[in-house]
């Protein structure tokens, strides 16, 4: 699952840097790609894997005496709803917008829109630090909440960072000095 999210991570960052339509397409089917085949079997995976752990050895329920369990799972929960619903949607919804702009030839308003909408930005650029709290988490096993609550604030603000530099980074939505006409609307 880590894999995965490393390797969406990684090509939204390519679909930021390209205005050629086809490579922009491209870089959007690996997002769904890395989601599809490699973010969502791994989740189940863990969902599966961490319930039965937890049940067998920690006895169901009694596993909210332990903060550093309770809060892995707790993050877990979350990041699989809103990773199959905000994250994983728009992205979706996002390769289709690609997929009519291929068919028409250019890049659409619409779909300069749906890229720079800060929500599933957000929650995308979320998934990272989520994931490594969680793993911290379980590395460090620590008996209070303060690894869990320290470390749930450093990730959002983290995320909050990403949506705010990588955007202007590379920015998508706006005509560029050095990119033409011609390649801004992905005609050879």
């Amino acid at each position: 699952m880590g894999a995965g999210l490393v390797g969406v991570w990684l090509t939204d960052l390519r679909s930021r840097q390209h205005r050629d339509l086809i490579r922009f397409s491209e870089a959007v089917r690996y997002i769904a790609v890395f989601y599809d085949g490699v973010v969502v079997p791994g989740a189940l995976i863990l969902l599966v894997s961490g319930a039965w752990f937890t049940i067998q050895y920690y006895g169901g329920w009694d596993f909210l005496n332990v903060p550093w369990l309770t809060g892995m799972i707790i993050l877990f929960a979350f990041e699989f709803i809103e990773g199959n619903t905000v994250t994983r949607l728009y992205f979706m919804k996002l390769r289709r917008m690609t997929q009519n702009a291929l068919e028409g030839g250019e890049i659409t308003r619409e779909l300069e829109n749906e890229r720079a909408k800060l929500m599933p930005t957000f929650t995308h650029y979320l998934d990272l630090p989520m994931l490594f709290l969680i793993i911290a988490l379980g590395a460090l096993k620590p008996n209070t909440w303060q690894v869990f609550l320290y470390g749930s604030a450093i990730s959002i603000i983290a995320a909050t960072l990403f949506t705010v530099i990588v955007p202007r980074m590379y920015p998508w939505g706006q005509t560029q000095n050095a990119t033409s006409d011609h390649e801004y609307s992905g005609r050879s």
